[in-house]
């Protein structure tokens, strides 16, 4: 018997525990991409995720016999925080079974409204075969996170809410994927109700199973799955979601981790919220499906799924996010070692404001640079790659290199036997653009260079580590070079982290 998803969503039970999220505009990067671009803003939701629409839709249906003998349920976060929440309202005892590589703040919160939780497995599917043994052993009632007509139906009152709070012309509707019950759901409700408005799925690059299996016409299982966005990480869709996928999606697209981490970043800077990474899916995928179809003056619509973000991670994307949006340029560059080489290679940058610079004396012949670069767009990229080229100055970019991003920028260094009578000095000076090639204008060509490490932290004031070669002779005209410098500065050449790792 075919089930009528419009019935059921109308007739959905999620306002006992949800509200109508806002559909806000996202004014500055509607600006930036020539485009309206709406939120949905689940990640309002009072467990930050439109996850508890689903669940308490479904354990809403369950007789008072079903309830008794308690849930259980398999999740990532999100999904337990939904089903905690539903099964406290509902006075239902819960179990809920989360991979080990679940963030902590998804954990507390589920504890904190009294489920039960137990760490299983390093993805949704291990975390689910576990909950199905639980199941079968305690006659407790499975909450599937998407796999059910009744959760289906309950995150399609999204796609309801967002016909009736926008009622004129929509483009299309972006929507995070895992295991499709959001999408399923929304597509459901939209097509039958708004046939023209394009239904487009998002996935991470690294866990794409609807995006697979949709272009082969059967369920796919992923060997693996990438664990950064972890509320979409799914190794195999379900059957109804892929079957109602099927019928109403009209296109996935995927999307780098970089990516994600830009849209985590334009969100902030629109709202000043922070979505977890599955929460900023949709956003990337807008700007991506904008970049490829040129598209202008349309409107689109992104649902902003969840904000259940680790502050841990917020480091790793703020690394990323320039990244992402192809604001910042990562090389690896050869140039000759001598004395002013560096100095000359700095100019060659201009006005650039530079990101990071990674130096070690290695090679009295050569010396390898890791060096970051704010930047325009790719095109600006490739210039300054053409810029180095022209210069004779061996360079590559780096800039969609995993390794390079990941780990070599950290490692970039070590002990240097041949650096003699070299001195370590760290200082610190107002941030600003050309403050690091002024810099270097200040120091005496004389000395050479023979470690060199800065970030730029987005702070007032920029921090530099300095390697020098100083001969004894020269300290008297060193210590008046500090002067003449005025910049704060601290002698780190006893320090024992230098002494270990980076000295001769």
């Amino acid at each position: 018997m075919a089930i009528n998803y419009l019935q059921k969503i109308l007739n959905a039970r999620v306002y006992d525990v949800a509200i109508e999220s806002p559909l806000d505009e996202a004014i500055t990067l509607s600006r930036r991409l020539s485009n309206r671009v709406l939120l949905k803003r689940e990640d309002q939701q009072p467990v930050f995720s439109f996850k508890l629409r689903g669940a308490y839709n479904k354990m809403a249906q369950l007789s008072v016999a079903q309830r008794a003998k308690g849930v259980i349920a398999a999740s990532a976060g999100n999904h337990a925080q939904g089903v905690a929440l539903a099964a406290q309202r509902l006075s239902c005892q819960s179990t809920i079974v989360m991979p080990v590589t679940t963030p902590h703040i998804k954990i507390s919160a589920v504890e904190a409204r009294g489920a039960a939780v137990v760490l299983h497995g390093d993805s949704y599917s291990d975390a689910y075969a576990h909950a199905q043994r639980l199941q079968k052993a305690s006659g407790a009632v499975f909450v599937h996170p998407y796999d059910d007509p009744d959760v289906i139906a309950g995150q399609g009152t999204i796609g309801m809410e967002i016909l009736r709070q926008c009622q004129g012309p929509i483009d299309a509707i972006f929507v995070a994927v895992g295991g499709g019950g959001l999408i399923s759901g929304i597509g459901a409700y939209v097509k039958h109700v708004r046939p023209e408005i394009r239904v487009i799925g998002v996935q991470p690059s690294d866990s794409d199973a609807m995006t697979r299996s949709l272009a082969a016409g059967r369920r796919l299982t992923l060997a693996h799955v990438g664990l950064f966005a972890d509320g979409v990480a799914v190794k195999q869709v379900g059957r109804e979601t892929f079957r109602l996928a099927r019928q109403h999606v009209d296109e996935m697209i995927t999307v780098p981790t970089d990516a994600t981490c830009a849209a985590i970043k334009d969100v902030f800077e629109d709202t000043r919220s922070i979505l977890e990474p599955a929460g900023a899916l949709s956003v990337a995928g807008v700007k991506a499906w904008c970049e490829r179809h040129r598209a202008r003056d349309r409107t689109f619509i992104a649902i902003a799924g969840g904000a259940n973000m680790n502050f841990d991670r917020l480091r790793f994307v703020a690394e990323r996010a320039e990244l992402g949006e192809a604001r910042e340029a990562v090389f690896a560059v050869t140039i000759p070692e001598r004395p002013g080489s560096f100095r000359e290679f700095c100019g060659l940058l201009g006005d650039r404001n530079v990101t990071e610079f990674n130096y070690r004396y290695a090679d009295p012949k050569v010396a390898h640079l890791f060096v970051g670069v704010e930047v325009a767009d790719r095109r600006a990229t490739a210039d300054l790659l053409a810029s180095f080229h022209r210069h004779r100055i061996e360079a590559y970019d780096l800039s969609d290199n995993e390794m390079a991003k990941l780990h070599v920028r950290h490692l970039v260094g070590g002990h240097a036997p041949e650096a003699e009578n070299e001195i370590l000095y760290r200082f610190e000076f107002p941030e600003r653009p050309g403050a690091l090639m002024r810099f270097l204008d200040s120091m005496s060509t004389g000395w050479n260079i023979s470690l060199f490490h800065y970030r730029n932290h987005g702070a007032d004031y920029g921090r530099v580590l300095v390697g020098m070669q100083v001969p004894p002779s020269a300290k008297v005209d060193f210590r008046k070079f500090l002067g003449r410098l005025g910049y704060d500065y601290v002698d780190e050449s006893m320090n024992p982290a230098y002494q270990m790792f980076l000295g001769r």
